[in-house]
């Protein structure tokens, strides 16, 4: 763990004492232990492969899905989807003149393990955030990581189907803000869950759970502002690979998030308790 404690002796003379208060403090104890925490995890380099994993993960799913199905149900999902309009120009792309038999069995089973590259990526990170010795193995794992990503991708969906749901009631914004929340936290729960089983802290667990839902909360804020003008943007000058470095990027938003929520929760194991 990288220590600070000498850092306000490398600092100018009229700054040391300021500094010295500062990191002193709870606060400044807190923030610099979650510091410490961030590059010993090595966010950002973990943020990237799983925004590279989810990448090339879900969305051959979600066409494996949408191919499946065939044209009765195609526009009805990407329609629930709410694929911005070069997306969803892009998915009839590859879709088009395709058959319900042109993923056969075979075809599905190389997706959805090649889906699981995610799942692995999910159980090194955790494994180093949470610090955790073991974790199931052999057929067991197999399993476990083919659900994880198909839970995934259903989590997906319901979370579009409950903001459909949430746009009817009375309070539209509130009820979307509160099923988004739930959903959030009930994904950041599941995926460690399935993914490290007994092995899972509790209380990192869940508090990393909590941390990602409010963090949600702003990202998706923003999300909705920015997502549908920076994909029409990059699409229109740049095509398909335009679109594809947006999501790319926004991933990296939504792999980060998650890492950031699941340190915040190794925290709270590390946090003294004060005596009562």
């Amino acid at each position: 763990m990288p220590e600070f404690s000498g850092l306000p002796e490398r600092l100018p003379r009229r700054w040391r004492a300021r500094a010295a208060l500062i990191l002193g403090s709870r606060v400044g104890t807190v923030a610099m232990r979650g510091f410490a925490e961030l590059i010993r995890v090595q966010i950002f380099d973990r943020a990237m492969t799983l925004a590279a994993q989810s990448f090339t993960s879900i969305f051959p799913l979600l066409i494996m899905l949408l191919a499946l199905l065939g044209p009765a149900y195609r526009a009805r999902l990407t329609d629930l989807l709410h694929l911005p309009s070069g997306s969803e120009r892009l998915v009839q792309q590859a879709l088009s003149g395709s058959r319900s038999n042109a993923f056969g069995v075979v075809g599905c089973l190389i997706v959805i393990l090649s889906a699981t590259g995610l799942s692995r990526a999910l159980v090194r990170s955790y494994r180093a955030v949470w610090q955790v010795a073991q974790t199931p193995a052999g057929p067991a794992a197999t399993g476990r990581q083919v659900g994880t990503v198909l839970a995934l991708v259903a989590v997906l969906l319901v979370a579009r189907l409950l903001g459909r749901v949430a746009a009817r009631l009375p309070a539209p914004h509130v009820s979307g803000v509160l099923f988004t929340l739930v959903t959030d936290i009930g994904l950041a729960v599941l995926l460690p869950w399935l993914l490290l089983g007994a092995a899972a802290p509790r209380r990192p667990l869940l508090a990393g759970a909590v941390v990602f839902g409010l963090l949600m909360i702003v990202v998706r804020a923003a999300g909705v502002v920015y997502l549908p003008r920076a994909l029409q943007s990059s699409t229109d000058r740049y095509g398909t690979i335009g679109l594809a470095f947006t999501y790319l990027g926004w991933l990296y938003v939504l792999a980060f998030c998650l890492l950031l929520a699941a340190v915040a929760g190794g925290m709270v194991r590390a946090a003294p308790v004060d005596g009562r």
